[in-house]
């Protein structure tokens, strides 16, 4: 083995298709949650690659700084791949030797993995490689999806990305178009657009259920598909035949008792999420789900005015807080379950609490666009409910209209500023506030004139207010273009 310089060897291993090239990065999850989860399918999700969890359970340890446990991991995904795939273990062991290279240089440990750059350097010479280093597989687009869509949603596009290079090669492949699938579906799920006409996930589950008939992960998506499309006697089936094919899969019982609490049954829910939690006690999800579901008996109890009802209401408020408690703690940068822990802690006249927690939320760092926007628009909702100041509220509405991104969160600013503006102005109370909310409204539905004349009435209560003479002279600028 020649004598190579770390220097040297770094700038090849920046060459290989591997986790620690693919730019996934620790401030985007929870390390120790996510181990736990990677632990949770190799155990209960038999259709998946082992492979493929190993690989990233390797480098997931390796965030957590657990670099031994790392290597053992990577073992286990040598081992997998032997049963995997038989006839061809070196194509498919390519991404776990390149963690190889990178876990061994990171540890100082040069010899090793130059070893492992020799493997993937005689791989690609044998099938003739453009590169010395990486090679173009469908194998290891999938597994780069995979790894993209578990880090969470803002690697979803690279996920879809990801899997729809690796089907241009194997359109049958059955773990890449359940990939794609569910990248699609949960790019759906996050950008909220559940609407008949939002569909386009639709066709790829239904074509991963063809492929992947007994998969426990796009069985019961397809059924929440099809019951947010209007289809939900037939999404039912599928929940049912993906219940009796997999009765303790705690995946399966999740999205189960989702379906169902969408459906309007609480209770049945509650059998499937509590079965769930038995299996996998710390899951996030579950808790949030089992959250969702006192809170959506809470309200309903509320709504109907039983006097009679009030010890039982505040135990549901109770169970609501003590499972959104639980998913902040395992999962902490899950932002909605902060959002409705703190509309939670509101409820139960926690007001301190409450808004301390939308305080932290606001605060926390790589927040995406629909994110800021959101938690502004649930603070605003708090401010004016429960806090009654209206001034706050309208700060917080503005707040999050000004972000440019379209999205539903946006809207909801949009509709809570604009009525509470109209409520105020019906009471007399015109302020710079108002008017400068107003005349943002106006830009943004295209009414420029409008908005240089709600500017001007503004900046009249509001002297030298900056962010006014600036959207005054922007848009006297674009009149004149």
């Amino acid at each position: 083995m020649s004598d190579i310089s770390k220097d040297s060897l770094e700038k090849i291993l920046t060459q290989l298709e591997c986790h620690f090239t693919w730019m996934l990065l620790k401030d985007d999850v929870d390390p120790d949650e996510l181990e736990e989860r990677i632990l949770e399918q190799i155990c209960f999700l038999q259709s998946r690659s082992k492979v493929r969890n190993y690989n990233l359970l390797a480098y997931v340890k390796y965030l957590n700084g657990k670099r031994e446990e790392a290597l053992e991991s990577l073992q286990k995904a040598k081992e997998a791949a032997e049963e995997e795939y038989p006839g061809d273990i070196e194509k498919n062991s390519l991404v776990t030797w390149g963690n190889y290279a990178w876990l061994y240089c990171h540890m100082d440990r040069l010899p090793e993995a130059e070893t492992y750059v020799k493997r993937v350097e005689s791989v690609c010479k044998q099938h003739q490689s453009d590169s010395p280093y990486k090679m173009t597989l469908p194998e290891i687009y999938c597994e780069k999806g995979w790894a993209f869509l578990k880090f969470g949603k803002k690697y979803y596009e690279k996920a879809k990305e990801s899997f729809e290079k690796a089907l241009q090669e194997e359109p049958e492949n059955p773990e890449c178009n359940a990939g794609y699938a569910i990248t699609v579906y949960r790019l759906e799920e996050y950008h909220e657009r559940r609407s008949a006409a939002a569909g386009s996930s639709l066709e790829p589950l239904k074509r991963a259920v063809t492929l992947n008939p007994d998969n426990a992960f796009v069985l019961p998506l397809l059924a929440l598909k099809l019951q947010e499309t209007h289809k939900a006697k037939e999404g039912e089936k599928y929940i049912e035949e993906a219940l009796s094919k997999h009765p303790y899969d705690p995946y399966v019982l999740r999205y189960a008792a989702k379906f169902y609490r969408r459906k309007g049954n609480v209770e049945k829910p509650l059998l499937c999420l509590t079965k769930a939690l038995e299996l996998t006690p710390n899951s996030g999800f579950l808790h949030h789900q089992m959250g969702l579901c006192y809170r959506a008996q809470y309200f309903k109890m509320k709504k109907a005015k039983a006097r009679h009802q009030v010890i039982k209401e505040n135990k549901l408020l109770e169970l609501s807080i003590f499972h959104f408690q639980k998913v902040v703690e395992r999962k902490t940068k899950f932002i909605s379950a902060y959002l409705d822990l703190a509309g939670m802690y509101a409820e139960a006249g926690q007001l301190r609490t409450a808004e301390e927690t939308y305080r932290k939320v606001l605060v926390m760092s790589r927040l995406t666009c629909a994110e800021k926007q959101e938690i502004h628009f649930r603070f605003g909702h708090f401010q004016e409910f429960y806090k009654k100041s209206e001034l706050e509220a309208l700060k917080h509405y503005l707040e999050g209209l000004k972000i440019e991104n379209n999205s539903f969160e946006r809207n909801k600013c949009k509709h809570n500023l604009d009525r509470l503006i109209d409520k105020r102005t019906k009471k007399g109370l015109v302020d710079a506030l108002s008017l400068g909310g107003l005349a943002l409204i106006c830009q943004l539905n295209g009414f420029k004139e409008d908005a240089i004349k709600f500017y001007e009435l503004a900046l009249k209560r509001d002297p030298g207010n900056e962010e006014f003479l600036s959207a005054i002279f922007n848009l006297k600028l674009s009149l004149q273009s």
